[in-house]
Protein backbone atom coordinates (compact mmCIF):
# COMPACT_ATOMS: atom_id res chain seq x y z
CA UNK A 1 0.00 0.00 0.00
CA UNK A 2 2.72 2.36 0.85
CA UNK A 3 4.79 1.73 -2.48
CA UNK A 4 1.64 2.21 -4.78
CA UNK A 5 0.83 5.17 -2.62
CA UNK A 6 4.39 6.63 -3.59
CA UNK A 7 4.16 5.60 -6.98
CA UNK A 8 0.89 7.41 -7.51
CA UNK A 9 2.09 10.69 -5.78
CA UNK A 10 5.91 10.50 -8.00
CA UNK A 11 3.63 10.10 -10.90
CA UNK A 12 2.39 13.90 -10.46
CA UNK A 13 5.31 15.44 -8.63
CA UNK A 14 7.26 14.28 -11.93
CA UNK A 15 5.16 16.88 -13.79
CA UNK A 16 4.93 19.81 -11.32
CA UNK A 17 9.14 19.28 -10.50
CA UNK A 18 10.23 17.90 -13.44
CA UNK A 19 9.32 20.13 -16.40
CA UNK A 20 11.72 22.82 -15.49
CA UNK A 21 14.70 20.01 -16.66
CA UNK A 22 12.96 20.87 -20.43
CA UNK A 23 12.35 24.50 -19.91
CA UNK A 24 14.87 25.77 -22.32
CA UNK A 25 13.04 23.26 -25.09
CA UNK A 26 9.67 24.81 -24.09
CA UNK A 27 11.12 27.48 -24.48
CA UNK A 28 12.43 27.45 -28.11
CA UNK A 29 9.94 25.83 -28.90
CA UNK A 30 7.28 27.83 -28.58
CA UNK A 31 9.72 31.31 -28.18
CA UNK A 32 8.89 32.03 -25.16
CA UNK A 33 10.25 34.87 -22.87
CA UNK A 34 11.25 34.11 -19.56
CA UNK A 35 8.54 35.42 -17.86
CA UNK A 36 6.26 33.40 -20.04
CA UNK A 37 8.33 29.96 -19.49
CA UNK A 38 8.21 30.50 -15.95
CA UNK A 39 3.94 31.18 -15.95
CA UNK A 40 4.06 27.69 -18.28
CA UNK A 41 5.93 25.98 -15.98
CA UNK A 42 3.35 27.21 -12.96
CA UNK A 43 0.16 25.95 -14.71
CA UNK A 44 0.51 22.23 -13.42
CA UNK A 45 0.28 23.92 -9.62
CA UNK A 46 -2.57 26.37 -10.43
CA UNK A 47 -4.80 22.94 -11.62
CA UNK A 48 -3.62 21.40 -8.68
CA UNK A 49 -4.32 24.55 -6.05
CA UNK A 50 -7.69 24.85 -7.71
CA UNK A 51 -8.68 21.30 -6.60
CA UNK A 52 -7.22 19.41 -4.01
CA UNK A 53 -9.69 20.11 -1.06
CA UNK A 54 -12.26 18.94 -3.85
CA UNK A 55 -10.65 15.82 -4.14
CA UNK A 56 -9.55 15.14 -0.49
CA UNK A 57 -13.27 15.74 0.61
CA UNK A 58 -14.33 13.21 -2.40
CA UNK A 59 -11.86 10.72 -1.32
CA UNK A 60 -13.52 10.61 2.14
CA UNK A 61 -17.26 9.89 0.40
CA UNK A 62 -16.16 7.52 -2.16
CA UNK A 63 -12.06 6.19 -1.13
CA UNK A 64 -8.70 6.87 -2.45
CA UNK A 65 -8.51 4.16 -5.22
CA UNK A 66 -11.05 5.38 -7.18
CA UNK A 67 -9.99 9.52 -6.65
CA UNK A 68 -6.35 8.24 -7.31
CA UNK A 69 -7.50 5.72 -10.67
CA UNK A 70 -9.86 8.38 -12.02
CA UNK A 71 -7.38 11.58 -11.41
CA UNK A 72 -3.99 10.27 -12.70
CA UNK A 73 -6.01 8.46 -15.64
CA UNK A 74 -7.17 12.12 -16.26
CA UNK A 75 -4.10 13.71 -15.82
CA UNK A 76 -2.75 10.97 -18.11
CA UNK A 77 -4.85 12.23 -20.73
CA UNK A 78 -4.34 15.89 -20.48
CA UNK A 79 -0.45 15.60 -21.02
CA UNK A 80 -1.55 13.18 -23.88
CA UNK A 81 -3.60 15.92 -25.55
CA UNK A 82 -0.71 18.48 -24.25
CA UNK A 83 1.99 16.29 -26.24
CA UNK A 84 -0.33 17.32 -29.29
CA UNK A 85 -0.46 20.86 -28.78
CA UNK A 86 0.99 23.73 -31.15
CA UNK A 87 0.45 26.74 -29.05
CA UNK A 88 1.51 27.44 -25.87
CA UNK A 89 -1.74 28.79 -24.53
CA UNK A 90 -2.87 24.86 -25.83
CA UNK A 91 -0.15 23.08 -23.71
CA UNK A 92 -0.58 26.02 -20.48
CA UNK A 93 -4.24 25.15 -20.04
CA UNK A 94 -3.44 20.85 -20.81
CA UNK A 95 -0.94 21.08 -17.91
CA UNK A 96 -3.50 23.47 -15.63
CA UNK A 97 -5.83 20.13 -16.90
CA UNK A 98 -3.13 17.90 -16.22
CA UNK A 99 -2.63 19.39 -12.44
CA UNK A 100 -5.96 19.53 -11.61
CA UNK A 101 -6.55 15.79 -12.21
CA UNK A 102 -3.28 14.81 -10.64
CA UNK A 103 -3.72 16.58 -7.55
CA UNK A 104 -5.96 13.57 -6.85
CA UNK A 105 -2.98 11.79 -5.88
CA UNK A 106 -1.66 14.32 -3.13
CA UNK A 107 -4.68 14.36 -0.60
CA UNK A 108 -5.49 10.80 -1.23
CA UNK A 109 -2.50 8.74 -0.94
CA UNK A 110 -1.96 10.32 2.45
CA UNK A 111 -5.29 9.21 3.35
CA UNK A 112 -4.34 5.37 2.26
CA UNK A 113 -1.04 5.75 3.98
CA UNK A 114 -2.93 6.62 7.21
CA UNK A 115 -5.66 3.63 7.20
CA UNK A 116 -2.76 1.13 6.62
CA UNK A 117 -0.21 2.37 9.64
CA UNK A 118 -0.65 3.24 13.45
CA UNK A 119 0.59 6.13 15.32
CA UNK A 120 3.56 4.34 16.44
CA UNK A 121 4.30 3.78 12.29
CA UNK A 122 2.52 6.62 10.80
CA UNK A 123 5.39 9.48 10.69
CA UNK A 124 8.25 7.16 9.30
CA UNK A 125 4.96 5.76 6.76
CA UNK A 126 4.47 9.12 5.97
CA UNK A 127 7.95 10.24 5.46
CA UNK A 128 8.08 7.61 2.80
CA UNK A 129 5.61 8.88 0.86
CA UNK A 130 6.60 11.90 0.85
CA UNK A 131 10.07 11.70 -0.03
CA UNK A 132 8.34 9.90 -2.90
CA UNK A 133 7.83 13.98 -4.13
CA UNK A 134 11.44 15.31 -4.61
CA UNK A 135 12.16 11.51 -5.97
CA UNK A 136 9.74 11.86 -8.54
CA UNK A 137 10.81 14.78 -9.85
CA UNK A 138 14.72 14.01 -9.55
CA UNK A 139 14.21 10.63 -11.78
CA UNK A 140 11.73 13.14 -14.12
CA UNK A 141 14.41 15.84 -14.42
CA UNK A 142 17.08 13.17 -15.60
CA UNK A 143 14.76 11.05 -17.48
CA UNK A 144 13.07 13.96 -19.67
CA UNK A 145 15.98 15.48 -21.60
CA UNK A 146 16.66 12.33 -22.58
CA UNK A 147 13.12 12.13 -23.76
CA UNK A 148 13.35 15.47 -25.58
CA UNK A 149 16.53 14.02 -27.30
CA UNK A 150 14.67 11.24 -28.34
CA UNK A 151 11.75 12.75 -29.71
CA UNK A 152 11.09 15.55 -28.97
CA UNK A 153 9.07 17.63 -26.37
CA UNK A 154 5.94 15.73 -27.24
CA UNK A 155 8.27 12.69 -26.21
CA UNK A 156 8.86 14.28 -22.86
CA UNK A 157 5.36 14.50 -22.07
CA UNK A 158 3.93 11.60 -23.44
CA UNK A 159 6.26 10.46 -20.65
CA UNK A 160 4.98 12.14 -18.36
CA UNK A 161 1.25 10.86 -19.66
CA UNK A 162 2.85 7.40 -19.06
CA UNK A 163 4.24 8.38 -15.25
CA UNK A 164 0.42 9.04 -14.09
CA UNK A 165 -0.61 5.99 -16.06
CA UNK A 166 1.55 3.95 -14.21
CA UNK A 167 0.17 5.77 -10.65
CA UNK A 168 -3.50 5.33 -12.17
CA UNK A 169 -3.17 1.63 -12.52
CA UNK A 170 -1.68 0.71 -9.52
CA UNK A 171 -3.81 2.82 -7.52
CA UNK A 172 -6.76 0.53 -9.17
CA UNK A 173 -5.03 -2.45 -9.04
CA UNK A 174 -3.34 -2.37 -5.73
CA UNK A 175 -5.15 -0.24 -3.30
CA UNK A 176 -7.82 -1.66 -0.61
CA UNK A 177 -9.14 -0.66 2.54
CA UNK A 178 -7.77 -2.85 5.84
CA UNK A 179 -10.48 -4.52 7.13
CA UNK A 180 -9.75 -2.97 10.33
CA UNK A 181 -8.47 0.56 9.29
CA UNK A 182 -5.84 2.18 11.76
CA UNK A 183 -7.48 4.99 14.17
CA UNK A 184 -6.51 8.10 12.77
CA UNK A 185 -6.70 9.32 16.18
CA UNK A 186 -7.16 8.09 19.76
CA UNK A 187 -9.77 10.27 21.08
CA UNK A 188 -13.22 10.74 18.88
CA UNK A 189 -13.16 12.95 15.78
CA UNK A 190 -13.55 16.27 16.42
CA UNK A 191 -17.33 17.98 15.99
CA UNK A 192 -16.43 20.80 13.60
CA UNK A 193 -15.15 19.23 10.44
CA UNK A 194 -11.60 20.16 8.97
CA UNK A 195 -12.49 22.95 7.31
CA UNK A 196 -14.13 24.95 10.42
CA UNK A 197 -11.71 23.47 12.82
CA UNK A 198 -9.03 26.16 13.91
CA UNK A 199 -6.48 23.37 14.88
CA UNK A 200 -5.66 22.31 11.33
CA UNK A 201 -6.16 25.87 10.23
CA UNK A 202 -2.88 26.81 12.61
CA UNK A 203 -1.52 23.75 11.69
CA UNK A 204 -1.70 24.44 7.81
CA UNK A 205 -0.36 28.03 8.39
CA UNK A 206 2.21 27.31 10.74
CA UNK A 207 3.94 24.81 8.19
CA UNK A 208 2.96 26.85 4.83
CA UNK A 209 5.37 29.50 6.84
CA UNK A 210 8.27 27.29 7.07
CA UNK A 211 7.56 26.52 2.87
CA UNK A 212 7.59 29.38 2.30
CA UNK A 213 11.12 29.44 3.53
CA UNK A 214 11.65 26.45 1.95
CA UNK A 215 10.73 27.13 -1.61
CA UNK A 216 12.54 30.33 -1.89
CA UNK A 217 15.69 28.27 -1.15
CA UNK A 218 15.20 25.58 -3.67
CA UNK A 219 13.99 27.90 -6.39
CA UNK A 220 16.75 30.53 -5.86
CA UNK A 221 19.95 28.29 -4.71
CA UNK A 222 21.23 27.46 -7.95
CA UNK A 223 20.98 30.53 -9.33
CA UNK A 224 22.60 32.35 -6.93
CA UNK A 225 25.50 29.82 -7.11
CA UNK A 226 25.87 30.33 -10.53
CA UNK A 227 25.45 34.37 -11.05
CA UNK A 228 26.58 35.74 -7.72
CA UNK A 229 29.70 32.92 -6.92
CA UNK A 230 30.19 32.17 -10.14
CA UNK A 231 29.60 28.68 -10.14
CA UNK A 232 29.30 26.20 -13.01
CA UNK A 233 25.81 25.04 -14.29
CA UNK A 234 26.66 21.92 -13.35
CA UNK A 235 28.08 22.33 -10.01
CA UNK A 236 25.04 24.60 -8.75
CA UNK A 237 22.90 21.89 -10.22
CA UNK A 238 24.72 19.22 -8.26
CA UNK A 239 23.94 21.43 -5.03
CA UNK A 240 20.56 21.89 -5.89
CA UNK A 241 20.07 17.76 -6.20
CA UNK A 242 22.19 17.40 -2.51
CA UNK A 243 19.69 19.33 -0.89
CA UNK A 244 16.74 17.24 -2.56
CA UNK A 245 17.91 14.55 -1.78
CA UNK A 246 18.88 15.28 1.72
CA UNK A 247 15.80 17.07 2.46
CA UNK A 248 14.24 13.27 0.96
CA UNK A 249 16.15 11.24 3.69
CA UNK A 250 15.36 13.68 6.29
CA UNK A 251 11.52 13.75 5.76
CA UNK A 252 11.69 9.62 6.54
CA UNK A 253 14.14 10.24 9.37
CA UNK A 254 12.08 12.99 10.74
CA UNK A 255 9.04 10.98 10.55
CA UNK A 256 10.84 8.06 12.50
CA UNK A 257 11.70 10.51 15.25
CA UNK A 258 8.30 11.85 15.63
CA UNK A 259 7.35 8.26 15.66
CA UNK A 260 9.60 7.22 18.76
CA UNK A 261 8.95 10.34 21.50
CA UNK A 262 5.26 10.22 20.25
CA UNK A 263 4.80 13.99 19.39
CA UNK A 264 4.33 15.41 16.01
CA UNK A 265 4.01 19.22 16.96
CA UNK A 266 7.65 18.84 19.13
CA UNK A 267 9.77 17.76 16.24
CA UNK A 268 8.06 20.36 13.75
CA UNK A 269 8.42 23.03 16.09
CA UNK A 270 12.32 22.02 16.55
CA UNK A 271 13.08 21.93 13.04
CA UNK A 272 11.28 24.94 12.02
CA UNK A 273 13.32 26.70 14.75
CA UNK A 274 16.63 24.90 13.35
CA UNK A 275 15.68 25.57 9.71
CA UNK A 276 15.28 29.30 10.84
CA UNK A 277 18.52 29.54 12.82
CA UNK A 278 20.68 28.05 9.90
CA UNK A 279 18.79 30.07 7.31
CA UNK A 280 19.63 32.91 9.32
CA UNK A 281 23.21 31.58 9.53
CA UNK A 282 23.25 31.30 6.14
CA UNK A 283 22.46 34.75 5.36
CA UNK A 284 25.00 36.25 7.51
CA UNK A 285 27.79 34.20 6.06
CA UNK A 286 27.34 34.51 2.65
CA UNK A 287 29.98 37.46 2.22
CA UNK A 288 32.42 34.67 3.11
CA UNK A 289 34.18 31.38 1.45
CA UNK A 290 32.02 29.82 -0.75
CA UNK A 291 32.17 26.02 1.07
CA UNK A 292 31.26 27.74 3.83
CA UNK A 293 28.15 29.84 2.44
CA UNK A 294 27.28 26.67 0.32
CA UNK A 295 27.74 24.46 3.14
CA UNK A 296 24.76 26.49 5.68
CA UNK A 297 22.29 27.37 2.49
CA UNK A 298 22.49 23.32 2.06
CA UNK A 299 21.50 22.28 5.70
CA UNK A 300 19.25 24.85 5.73
CA UNK A 301 17.48 23.28 2.54
CA UNK A 302 17.23 20.14 4.27
CA UNK A 303 15.86 21.43 7.57
CA UNK A 304 13.26 23.31 5.73
CA UNK A 305 12.06 19.80 3.71
CA UNK A 306 12.41 18.07 6.83
CA UNK A 307 8.93 18.20 8.39
CA UNK A 308 6.51 17.63 5.68
CA UNK A 309 5.35 13.99 6.51
CA UNK A 310 5.20 15.09 10.05
CA UNK A 311 3.31 17.55 9.35
CA UNK A 312 0.90 15.53 7.50
CA UNK A 313 0.47 12.75 10.22
CA UNK A 314 -0.74 15.82 12.73
CA UNK A 315 -3.10 16.62 10.60
CA UNK A 316 -4.87 13.13 10.18
CA UNK A 317 -4.59 12.34 13.80
CA UNK A 318 -6.17 15.45 14.50
CA UNK A 319 -9.08 15.08 11.70
CA UNK A 320 -10.59 11.83 12.50
CA UNK A 321 -10.78 8.73 10.56
CA UNK A 322 -13.76 9.79 8.32
CA UNK A 323 -12.19 13.19 7.40
CA UNK A 324 -8.86 12.57 6.85
CA UNK A 325 -8.84 12.99 3.01
CA UNK A 326 -10.58 17.22 3.62
CA UNK A 327 -8.05 17.68 6.39
CA UNK A 328 -5.04 17.26 3.88
CA UNK A 329 -6.82 18.80 1.48
CA UNK A 330 -7.30 21.45 2.66
CA UNK A 331 -3.35 21.52 4.30
CA UNK A 332 -2.18 20.57 0.36
CA UNK A 333 -3.79 23.02 -0.80
CA UNK A 334 -2.44 26.08 1.72
CA UNK A 335 1.26 24.52 1.62
CA UNK A 336 0.66 24.97 -2.26
CA UNK A 337 -0.53 28.62 -2.55
CA UNK A 338 3.00 29.16 -0.32
CA UNK A 339 4.66 27.11 -2.86
CA UNK A 340 3.28 29.47 -5.55
CA UNK A 341 3.39 32.71 -3.71
CA UNK A 342 7.23 32.04 -2.27
CA UNK A 343 9.46 32.49 -5.58
CA UNK A 344 7.98 35.99 -6.69
CA UNK A 345 8.16 37.19 -2.99
CA UNK A 346 11.97 36.05 -2.88
CA UNK A 347 12.91 37.22 -5.64
CA UNK A 348 11.30 40.68 -5.31
CA UNK A 349 13.44 40.74 -2.27
CA UNK A 350 16.57 40.12 -3.89
CA UNK A 351 15.75 42.98 -6.89
CA UNK A 352 14.51 45.45 -4.22
CA UNK A 353 17.16 44.75 -0.97
CA UNK A 354 20.42 41.95 -1.97
CA UNK A 355 20.59 38.33 -1.29
CA UNK A 356 22.11 38.36 2.49
CA UNK A 357 19.07 40.57 3.02
CA UNK A 358 16.27 37.85 1.13
CA UNK A 359 17.85 35.15 2.81
CA UNK A 360 17.43 36.98 5.81
CA UNK A 361 13.90 37.86 5.51
CA UNK A 362 13.12 34.14 4.38
CA UNK A 363 15.10 32.76 7.82
CA UNK A 364 11.87 34.55 9.75
CA UNK A 365 9.08 32.05 7.91
CA UNK A 366 10.13 29.29 9.71
CA UNK A 367 9.98 31.38 13.16
CA UNK A 368 6.81 32.51 12.48
CA UNK A 369 5.70 28.41 11.67
CA UNK A 370 7.80 27.76 14.98
CA UNK A 371 5.79 30.67 17.20
CA UNK A 372 2.03 29.72 15.82
CA UNK A 373 2.68 25.99 16.07
CA UNK A 374 3.10 26.65 20.08
CA UNK A 375 -0.25 26.79 21.21
CA UNK A 376 -0.91 23.01 19.04
CA UNK A 377 2.33 21.62 21.44
CA UNK A 378 0.95 23.37 24.09
CA UNK A 379 -1.59 20.66 24.43
CA UNK A 380 -0.84 17.92 21.99
CA UNK A 381 -1.69 14.57 22.54
CA UNK A 382 0.14 11.41 22.06
CA UNK A 383 0.10 9.79 19.45
CA UNK A 384 -1.16 5.88 20.60
CA UNK A 385 -1.62 7.90 24.29
CA UNK A 386 -4.33 6.20 26.45
CA UNK A 387 -7.78 7.84 26.39
CA UNK A 388 -7.44 11.34 28.91
CA UNK A 389 -4.00 10.94 29.02
CA UNK A 390 -2.41 14.31 28.26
Amino acid sequence: MLAVGMTAQAGISAVQLGLPAVAPEIRDEYGLSLAATGALLAASTVGIIATLLAWGALADRIGERAVIGIGLSGAAGALALASLSDTAVGLGACLVLAGAFGSSANAASGRAVVAWFGPRQRGFALGLRHMSTPLGGAVAAALLPLAVHAGGLSAALLALAGACLVGALAAGLGLRRPDAPAAAVDDPPPTAGPLRDPAIWRLSLGTASVVLAQISLLSFLALYLHEERGWSVGAAALTLAVVQVGGAVARVAAGAWSDRVGSRLGPLRLLAASGAATLGLAAAVLGGPDGLAAAALVVAGVLTMAGNGVSFAAAAEMAGAGRVGTALGLQNTILFVAVALAPPLFGGAVGLLSWPAAFGLAALCPLVGWWVLGPLAARERRPGAAAGSP
